[in-house]
């Protein structure tokens, strides 16, 4: 194993280093689902066989993520979705139930959480990444897209993304987003709701482990739920990673059988169990003593079955750039929500014209 930095713009510019050399050093890659279409479309990686693999198995959400023009191009390993974490005792006090609607959310974020001495809502919202991905979940989740499926045409510049942008301005213009939330990766967000400043949060799952620890200040006090959206539950963004055989690879039948042993049934629920990865078989989210485990894997099931992937281009790090940048814009007061759409919207259209 070669190990990799933890960051995971460190690791994609270390890959992709070494394969814009023709290095044979790396066999099988452990690829972000949103680098699978760059990497097919450069031809660092090699289409597979899907008869290789039980696909049928799989979340098809997840397995989607694998495919890039209609070829299959890696397997997935690990899933993931975003759920919406929320202080069950302060809602049973209040004699309130968690939302399941925008409108709702920002209700029980300006009146409830104020009453019991708690900011109302954060997500991830420093430009990077995870800023990518809370403003995709915006979009989506009031029926809107970034870009096509295909990934050809941009289609940002729309009255639901448009919806989802002011839903997240709001919050900050009216302060049930606290200010400091400009400054929140996954870990500083988690932190301020571990340590119960925070009615509600959204993040990954890995967040429920910590949160159910003994030395939590909220260990046995939370919930989680489906993200909410503008009409009724919402949409998240799709998370994970994809096993890929390197076209440089001297070794690439070994590579191959290789990812068919680490992604069977047994070695995913290893995933979870020492991990506390979610898996890509769908029959693990239903095995009763996982659930009792992790209580969490029946909302993380509908979690990933109403995701939807971040948006698909071979030039992505170019689009997540131009999609961060333009929302910070808007949440930190620079321009107003429908003029950071608009240049979104025309920053898009460059990256793909370049391509």
């Amino acid at each position: 194993m070669l190990q990799l930095p933890q960051a995971a713009d460190d690791q994609h510019a270390q890959m992709v280093t070494n394969l814009q050399a023709k290095s044979d050093r790396y066999d099988v890659l452990n690829l972000d689902v949103v680098w699978t279409a760059e990497f097919a479309d450069a031809g660092w990686i090699i289409p597979l066989d899907r008869r290789q693999f039980p696909l049928d198995q799989f979340i098809k959400p997840v397995v989607d993520t694998a495919v890039f023009d209609g070829k299959l191009y890696a397997v997935p390993f690990t899933s993931n979705a975003g759920l919406l974490y929320y202080r069950k005792d302060v809602l049973a006090k209040a004699g309130k139930r968690p939302p399941k609607t925008w409108a709702e959310l920002r209700n029980l974020a300006k009146t409830v959480a104020p009453k019991y001495g708690l900011e109302g809502y954060a997500g991830q919202f420093l430009p990077y990444e995870g800023l990518t991905v809370n403003f995709a979940e915006a979009v989506q989740s009031a029926g809107g897209a970034i870009l096509t499926d295909d990934g050809t045409q941009v289609a940002v510049d729309s009255p639901q993304a448009r919806k989802g942008m002011e839903f997240l301005v709001q919050g900050f213009r009216e302060g049930w987003i606290p200010k400091q939330a400009l400054t929140y990766k996954e870990e500083e967000s988690r932190r301020e709701f571990q340590q119960g400043k925070l009615l509600f949060l959204r993040n990954w799952p890995y967040a429920y482990g910590l949160a159910a620890r003994s030395d939590s200040k909220i260990r046995n006090k939370f919930g989680v739920t489906l993200l909410p959206g503008e009409n009724g539950p919402g949409s998240s963004s799709l998370g994970g990673g994809n096993l890929a055989v390197s076209a440089y690879s001297k070794h690439q039948k070994t590579a191959i059988a290789f990812i068919t042993y680490f992604t069977s049934l047994e070695n995913e629920r290893q995933v979870l169990i020492e991990g506390s990865f979610p898996p890509v078989w769908a029959r693990l989210y239903d095995d009763p003593a996982l659930i009792k485990r992790f209580p969490y894997l029946p909302v993380l099931k509908q979690s990933i079955l109403s995701a939807k992937p971040r948006p698909v281009s071979p030039n992505y790090n170019q689009v997540s750039l131009a999609i961060s940048n333009a929302v910070s814009g808007a949440l930190s007061f620079r321009q107003p929500p429908d003029a950071a759409v608009s240049q979104l919207a025309g920053d898009l259209r460059s990256v793909i014209t370049n391509r």
